[in-house]
């Protein structure tokens, strides 16, 4: 598989595309189990399809934390109107439906609408103490016994991953985008100040991890995209985020990994070109609905920029010959120059029964060399 993956995102020359057709969340294998699905949805995938499992791409995560260190006690400091008021493991004061509890805001284990009320760092004071929750040497970020688990001959034939937060991302989740945007233009000392923070932090992070052992991706949370915009303009991208970038990549690289990979959410058209030039080479999950286009995108970016996802979630939903039409018409094209796992453009959504994602599975393993 670590092979198949390589050869897939380099655009090399892969006996088959590994399938990652994209995450069901509770919600989604909940609606999933009452239309009949009683194991895991990747066995019964397989099964259906009558393909082996090794067709699934199998992922181990490098288990090291950029987290905060201590994290907040999670806190309900209000429950009215069908919502609590939570000051949440990250220090922020987070409005949610009381049909989740406060682990949902922790990992994104369904779809959940949130509303930021007070985020951590509004001035220098909170910044002075939010940074010692920060401490790279920390031991309590590496597990017991690292890096013995990740080594070549305990991880098998599984893709090697080590995922962290991005620049925007840390950023915004400390000040929130309004606070962080409107620090960009009047403090633009301080946005540096806390970039070039963790962009260190980060960076110390990399150098504990790539030397020891043989990752296959370096995956950047970065979400800095809406529907049809991105939410800073390239400027401020190339000003306040491509630094990190380009501080990271060459660690990365020079341990041996070749893929670094991006994930934003939205219309990320302006973005994509400052990610190339910053030694990016992969991007996920190019929405459909935020007018991604990932045939434009092939056509201007050639080898340079290898891609998963972009499969209407909307599509998939709907089914039948729109959903043919719609496989049909992005993934034999993706699949002649090469570097694309094709896969739902975001979390797999309730509305997507189990049958439509079968069938949409069915396609794509056809076209990926399983079937």
């Amino acid at each position: 598989m670590r092979q198949r993956y390589r050869e897939t995102i380099l655009f090399g020359n892969p006996d088959k595309i590994p399938l990652d057709l994209g995450y069901p969340r509770e919600s989604t294998l909940k609606a999933w189990k009452d239309q009949g699905l009683n194991t895991t949805y990747n066995d019964a995938l397989t099964e259906t399809l009558g393909i082996t499992g090794d067709a699934i791409l199998n992922v181990n995560r490098v288990n090291v934390s950029t987290r905060m260190i201590p994290a907040y006690d999670p806190v309900i400091l209000d429950h009215r109107d069908g919502h609590y008021l939570v000051r949440d493991h990250m220090g922020a004061t987070v409005e949610i439906s009381d049909k989740f509890d406060p682990s949902y805001l922790r990992q994104a284990k369904d779809f959940v609408t949130r509303k930021w009320h007070k985020h951590p760092v509004e001035n220098r004071d909170d910044w002075i103490e939010m940074k010692k929750r920060y401490d790279p040497k920390n031991p309590e970020r590496f597990p017991e016994g690292f890096p013995d688990q990740y080594l070549k001959d305990k991880n098998g034939d599984a893709v090697l991953i080590f995922q962290f937060e991005g620049v925007f991302w840390q950023l915004r989740e400390w000040c929130g985008l309004e606070n962080l945007c409107i620090m960009m233009i009047d403090d633009p000392e301080f946005v540096h100040e806390m970039a070039d923070f963790w962009t260190e932090f980060i960076g110390e992070i990399l150098n504990n991890i790539c030397p020891k052992v043989e990752l296959d991706t370096a995956f950047i949370n970065e979400d800095m995209a809406y529907k049809a915009h991105s939410m800073i303009s390239p400027q401020m991208t190339r000003e306040f985020i491509k630094g990190a970038y380009c501080s990271w990549i060459p660690i990365i690289k020079d341990s041996g990994c070749p893929i670094i990979e991006l994930d934003s959410d939205g219309c990320v058209d302006d973005l994509i070109p400052i990610w190339i030039e910053s030694g990016i080479n992969c991007n996920s999950p190019v929405e459909v609905a935020a007018h991604c286009d990932i045939l434009k995108y092939r056509g201007l970016y050639g080898k340079n920029m290898a891609f998963k996802g972009g499969i209407d979630k909307r599509i998939m939903a709907r089914g039948g010959k729109e959903l043919e039409q719609h496989v049909m018409g992005i993934v034999p094209k993706m699949f002649r120059l090469g570097g694309y796992i094709p896969g739902c453009d975001h979390g797999v959504p309730p509305d997507i029964s189990w049958k439509n994602y079968v069938e949409c599975g069915r396609l794509i393993a056809k076209l990926s060399g399983w079937m």
